[in-house]
């Protein structure tokens, strides 16, 4: 008689179980199993209330500030100062800069809702709508992740990091449409027919005709102003809401396993761990330390959470402060780092595949790893630069 294979859930939850075995027992080994359980609730709570609430006051104020920008006409003031730059340095419609203001104001996703509107995606070759992932990503959480670096007391390192993740998204877009011509040159055809363009510009076209109707329609200055910032912080809020599982999982996994003891050794407090990422990070410190000028490989627990979401990274920072190890440099690239990748890994696979281009996800995740490494390492040089003044 036939030995019956074991059924699929089965074998997944054992192999589950050796995974959740061979993470926690080294660290419970070394913990102490209480420890580490006691630390995990600890960091957890921490992180809600110093971390998250924090980043959430900021999310409101610039979700206000953002919204505000908009309804007072300086993001199409700006989007129009940006039109030029998008077809040398991007090679993109000028449209684009549009798309690169506000997932700056807001997150990743919110290209994603300008490639599917057809008067926007008008404009666009198919390889160049494609590369509005990589775009656009590069900009992403911008502004709360330029904020909270600020907020550390170094402006100009942040806006030196700033600089070096516009370079990465430069970079990022360039491959990616690189990337797509070579493999599939079929791409290089507009998104849409001659006929169907000029359909959508007249249909934007009556759009702006409606806007301008509705703007000699709209209330007072007053009004304007205090539903402006009021849906603005309701926005920052439901943003704030949206990082707290990552903060608080992500950041708490990393901790466990980037920082050591407290003073009085294990004893089930926040923010202790044991130190295998900066000791694997050791072993090449090198390379660290001439691309990105890390001087503590603790640091590069951040590029790695921010590979998931820069929300979370950015819980990181009060930790990386305790210790002294924020500096301006690291503050730089960190800036660079975050902007660029963005949670890059979390949110491509969905946006390209609500594009209908399924099959280019490999090469955008490329395109966009050699882009935040090269963000990184332009962000550090250039801070070298700007310190010999």
């Amino acid at each position: 008689m036939a030995l019956k294979r074991p059924k699929r859930y089965t074998v997944e939850a054992i192999v589950f179980l050796a995974i959740l075995v061979a993470v926690f027992w080294p660290l419970s080994s070394r913990m102490g199993g209480g420890n580490l359980i006691k630390t995990i609730m600890n960091t957890a709570h921490d992180l809600l209330l110093n971390t998250v609430f924090y980043l959430m006051g900021i999310t409101v104020l610039t979700g206000a500030l953002s919204r505000l920008m908009s309804e007072f006409g300086v993001v199409k003031l700006l989007e129009r100062i940006l039109r030029p730059l998008m077809k040398p340095l991007f090679n993109l419609p000028g449209v684009a800069a549009l798309g690169a203001i506000m997932t700056f104001l807001s997150d990743n996703p919110a290209i994603i809702a300008f490639g599917k509107d057809k008067a926007f995606a008008s404009y666009f070759r198919k390889y160049q709508l494609i590369s509005l992932t990589n775009f656009g990503t590069a900009f992403g959480m911008g502004f709360v992740v330029l904020i909270t670096m600020s907020s550390y007391g170094q402006g100009g390192a942040a806006l030196i990091g700033f600089f070096g993740a516009f370079c990465g998204s430069v970079i990022s877009t360039r491959l990616m449409q690189r990337s797509c011509l070579k493999t599939y040159p079929e791409l290089k055809e507009p998104v849409y027919p001659e006929a169907s363009r000029e359909e959508a510009k007249k249909t934007e076209k009556d759009e702006e005709a409606s806007e301008k109707d509705n703007d000699e329609k709209k209330e007072s200055v007053f009004m304007r102003f205090l539903n402006a910032i009021l849906d603005g912080g309701k926005n920052g809020v439901e943003l704030g809401l949206q990082i707290i599982p990552g903060v608080l999982i992500i950041t708490t996994a990393v901790i466990l396993v980037t920082f050591g003891p407290g003073a009085n050794g294990y004893d089930g407090g926040s923010t202790q761990g044991v130190p295998i990422l900066p000791w694997l990070a050791g072993k090449i410190h090198w390379i660290f330390e001439w691309l990105f000028g890390f001087t503590d490989m603790r640091l590069i627990a951040f590029p790695m959470t921010a590979l998931g979401a820069v929300g979370a990274a950015l819980g990181l920072l009060p930790s990386f402060n305790a210790s002294g190890i924020l500096d301006g440099n690291a503050i730089a690239t960190l800036t660079a780092i975050g902007m660029c990748w963005s949670g890059f890994l979390s949110t491509h696979t969905a946006m390209l595949d609500s594009l209908g281009y399924r099959k280019v996800i490999s090469k955008a995740i490329g395109a966009h790893t050699i882009a935040g490494l090269c963000a990184g390492v332009i962000a550090h040089f250039t801070f070298l630069l700007f310190s010999l003044f």
